[in-house]
């Protein structure tokens, strides 16, 4: 049903609006992508949709590193998308609205307690070999901070385990080395004797860490469903998504009392203004302890 809408959108930005066909072309791909999102959400209803969900989306895209170009493109869909759906009585409230008033206003990223991560990284059964190879994703994830491009792009080739580091191919194909605890180390290890040697296929694997079962390489969603899964396994209510791990990976250094430049180097960012967000969201956990602690709070 929600295909159809979204059919009827791009028609009348053709008959219409006259918009060229590179810009319909644009719409019908970021509003398919919009869709997959909500099928993953297993929201099937417009009216179903808030606010949240919008800027989860949004957040998902981040996670792909995205141009900031294509990013305003996206916003740009969504907007013409529910305005068009809102004027036709198609809902009853437009969501992204809501968004556009509150965007110099933006919600800091979700980010997980110490614990939280704990109780998730616990969850893969590691005697299971699918359930193995999932401890070691979410492992490293945790402990490097890794976007997910670079996680399911990386090597065998990369890995530095004696150095306790590995190499990241990151934006731009800008290489960084990145430090690794010894619980990700051990896992990864674990899963490269154990699992990576059945699930290989000399003409696939292309010497990726992180393989399918098929001997591929994993896809973005493949990871997605992989913490979604454990997520929910753990019983963790927040809204968690791959680039979460790599939020609350620089905030609990940060937290811990980790330089910022440090954090900049490690996350690969190229401007320090970026990683700033995380001192914004460690300011919000100390005022939230202080609430939570202080006999006056």
């Amino acid at each position: 049903m929600m295909e159809q809408f979204v059919k009827e959108y791009l028609t009348v930005l053709k008959l219409e609006q006259n918009k060229s066909d590179n810009t319909i072309n644009s719409y019908e791909h970021d509003l398919k992508k919009f869709l997959m999102f909500l099928q993953n959400k297993n929201i099937k209803d417009l009216n179903e949709i808030t606010s949240k969900d919008i800027w989860n989306f949004f957040d998902e895209q981040l996670s792909l590193n995205l141009k900031s170009s294509t990013s305003a493109r996206y916003t740009s869909s969504l907007k013409g998308f529910f305005k068009y759906l809102y004027s036709q009585k198609y809902i009853e409230k437009n969501p992204v609205k809501e968004i556009s008033s509150a965007k110099s206003q933006r919600k800091l990223p979700v980010v997980l307690s110490f614990e939280e991560v704990e109780k998730i990284l616990s969850a893969p059964d590691v005697n299971d070999k699918t359930g193995l190879r999932n401890k070691a994703i979410l492992e490293l994830f945790y402990s490097s901070g890794l976007r997910v491009s670079e996680l399911i792009n990386l090597k065998v080739s990369d890995l530095f385990f004696d150095d306790g580091v590995i190499r990241v191919f990151g934006k731009g194909s800008k290489q960084r080395i990145v430090p690794v605890g010894k619980s990700a180390i051990n896992w990864v290890s674990e899963y490269l004797i154990k699992v990576r040697p059945l699930f290989e296929k000399r003409m696939k694997s292309k010497n990726i860490v992180f393989l399918s079962k098929r001997g591929t390489s994993l896809s973005r969603m493949a990871i997605w469903k992989i913490v979604n899964r454990y997520t929910k396994e753990a019983g963790i209510q927040k809204d968690v998504h791959p680039h979460t791990f790599r939020h609350s990976f620089a905030t609990h250094l940060l937290e811990g009392g980790a330089d910022l430049r440090a954090v900049q180097e490690m996350l690969g960012h190229a401007d320090i203004s970026t990683t700033q967000i995380y001192t914004h969201i460690d300011r919000e956990y100390i005022k939230q302890v202080h609430k939570d602690f202080h006999p006056r709070g």
